[in-house]
């Protein structure tokens, strides 16, 4: 939604700062990882090329393949100078599951800012649950270990993620972060946008809130060409049109739908959604 701002440019899910160079990027992400190299195909591909096809695919694979040896900083602002005088929007979710990756970022961009979004985390583990029957679960290192055998639970992915970012804003400008949940976003998206644009210090006139309630807009929108057709969350790409509506709200208490033995969740979780702003019941 942001990326579509008239001043912004939304990217896909590049993943570049959970390496120091390209090279260490492309095979870290081998194997069943390679899907999180998608983003950053894509990308390549509409910016140099114009379009998302297999031939720019490859093309793609080159330019790569080019600049192994090149840092992934050095990468990043190659493409934010592709897109100059528009701002780039990153929202790669796997720098959230490493101090180091966010610590990377914030030696590279020291004037960034941060929007921390929240999700409840009864839905976001229903939705994670949903992809690839619990696979991306499971790619998250999210297992409840004390129970034998262990358990896929995406609430253990929800607190070291959430701690993760909370711990790293501990050391961020209050002036250069803001915290919003999904669920007021949902409820209200142009009034939360408008909030959000004053704060970017970006225009807010009806033109900009109408572009950014259409995010199916963005080129990367969608599925993309066999062989890059992720680059975020499968979800979203099925189905990206906007559609607003207050959320049926969800507890943090008595059973998770997800769990065959009929567990909740854990303590720490309940008393941090408390502090971030969830009520109990």
């Amino acid at each position: 939604m942001l990326g579509q701002h008239p001043a912004l440019y939304g990217f896909p899910e590049v993943n570049l700062f959970v390496s120091e160079t390209l090279g260490d990027l492309w095979e870290r992400m081998g194997g069943a990882r390679q899907i999180q190299l998608h983003g950053l195909l894509r990308l390549v591909a509409h910016l140099y090329a114009g379009e998302q096809t297999m031939a720019s695919l490859e093309m793609a694979k080159r330019w790569v393949a080019c600049r192994f040896d090149e840092t992934t900083l050095a990468i990043y602002k190659e493409l934010t100078a592709k897109i100059a005088p528009l701002g780039p929007v990153d929202k790669s979710p796997i720098y959230a599951d490493s101090p180091a990756y966010l610590a990377h970022i914030a030696k590279a961009f020291p004037r960034a800012r941060y929007l921390h979004l929240l999700r409840h985390p009864r839905s976001q583990g229903m939705s994670m649950m949903k992809i690839a029957n619990g696979a991306m679960v499971l790619f998250s290192r999210s297992l409840d270990h004390d129970v034998q055998p262990p358990l896929l639970d995406p609430q253990f992915a929800w607190l070291r993620v959430q701690q993760n970012i909370l711990d790293f804003l501990q050391s961020i400008p209050p002036a250069r972060w803001r915290r919003i949940r999904g669920e007021d976003l949902l409820a209200s998206p142009a009034e939360e946008l408008r909030k959000l644009g004053e704060w970017l210090g970006l225009s807010q006139d009806e033109d900009a809130i109408e572009r950014m309630l259409h995010p199916e807009d963005s080129p990367f929108a969608c599925l993309g060409p066999c062989g890059a057709h992720l680059g975020n969350d499968i979800n979203f790409l099925r189905s990206p049109v906007l559609r607003p509506h207050p959320l049926k709200p969800q507890t943090l208490r008595g059973p998770l739908p997800w769990r065959p033995d009929g567990g909740g969740f854990k303590t720490e979780v309940v008393e941090l959604a408390l502090t971030l702003g969830y009520e109990s019941a």
